[in-house]
């Protein structure tokens, strides 16, 4: 198994190579994403009720070979070598629209049900050693015994499934093909809530800076997880129309038992939709919070320089008066003038300190 890159980070721009696509022809396999001259590599896991078998075939022809009515899952690892998989589309009948979504890691999330197979596209959404969100590009190809996974890295949500295959744990054994595309989906779709679970963390914590400590990195932040729920919104949101159209496609490789567990991966869609309906709302009012706060303690900070000042403005008239020199001021002359002045100074000062309190403005 060749090791690849560590997953580009959601947080991290990315090199758009949507450039050499333009021009081409539809159908053209044209790899879009930012890990160039990987090596496809391939790994089955061929299962029945009874058997399961794990190998990484040397070449395509393989995967052709009748092995007892097992059911196959294929998973292909690297998306750049698009010679590779051309070859493995023709192996399976696949038409060169669907390879050339596989490999478009900018494509929308989407379905598409063809005569032989139904093909998806979705993105792939964990946390990695450092809690920061990582997305990637998944395709799933259903067909009669063969679920066709094409990624990027081997970094993925479905070692849940293998454990289960492994262990006989669950269905999945006992079940067809679709049972296992269904199982890919569910796994995907949960690991959802684990990235809403770290949004709503952090959200906490930003609240949190926001009441107690605003600063101007707290805006940084704060629209830094702005564009994170969008997008997340965007990679999410459609997928809850897919499950629907899967329920209620008549293509004969969905039996009607697989749509009633599908139900259940809808019943998750709706509920994260909502979440992140409600994510984005709150977001987008923790900036409004960070203004008004900051607003705030700019007001706190006037409303005491205004008091000083008005404290200061008639010690500063008188001062100011008897700082003239005209010769006819008959205080001038006074042997205790200065400490007259000095005491009423005093006393206005006195005064004004106790009517400020009583109105409560300091």
């Amino acid at each position: 198994m060749v090791k690849l890159q560590l997953p580009i980070k959601l947080t991290h721009k990315k090199k758009s190579k949507i450039h050499k696509k333009l021009g081409k022809a539809p159908g053209t396999i044209t790899y879009t994403g930012n890990r160039d001259n990987s090596i496809s590599t391939l790994d089955v896991i061929a299962y029945s009720e009874d058997s399961l078998d794990e190998y990484s075939p040397v070449n395509v022809e393989t995967l052709l070979e009748d092995n007892n009515d097992q059911i196959k899952w294929v998973n292909l690892v690297g998306l750049s070598d698009e010679g590779f998989i051309e070859k493995l589309g023709k192996a399976f009948q696949l038409n060169p629209l669907s390879l050339e979504d596989a490999v478009h890691t900018e494509q929308r999330p989407k379905i598409d049900e063809y005569d032989h197979y139904i093909f998806g596209v979705f993105k792939m959404m964990y946390l990695d050693e450092e809690q920061r969100i990582v997305v990637e590009h998944v395709a799933i190809t259903l067909l009669d015994k063969e679920v066709l996974v094409f990624q990027e890295i081997n970094q993925d949500v479905f070692d849940g499934v293998r454990q289960r295959l492994r262990g006989k744990l669950g269905r999945i054994r006992s079940r067809g093909a679709d049972y296992l595309f269904f199982a890919l989906l569910d796994a995907i779709i949960d690991n959802y809530f684990m990235i809403l679970e770290s949004i709503s963390e952090r959200m906490e914590l930003l609240e949190e800076e926001v009441y107690q400590k605003p600063k101007p990195k707290t805006a940084h932040k704060i629209q830094e997880l702005k564009k994170e729920v969008l997008r997340i919104r965007r990679y999410i949101a459609p997928v809850r129309e897919l499950i629907g159209r899967l329920i209620d496609t008549e293509h004969p490789l969905i039996n009607k038992d697989t749509k009633l567990f599908l139900r259940d991966v809808l019943d998750h869609c709706l509920e994260i939709n909502e979440s992140l309906q409600i994510y984005r709302e709150m977001v987008m009012s923790l900036m409004e919070m960070y203004m008004s706060n900051v607003s705030n303690k700019m007001n706190e900070v006037m409303k005491v320089l205004t008091v000083m000042a008005s404290i200061f403005i008639p010690l500063t008239f008188i001062a100011g008066v008897y700082g003239m020199n005209f010769d006819n001021m008959p205080e001038l002359h006074m042997e205790n003038g200065y400490f007259v002045v000095l005491g009423g100074m005093f006393v206005i000062l006195i005064f004004m300190l106790i009517y400020f309190k009583r109105k409560r403005w300091i």
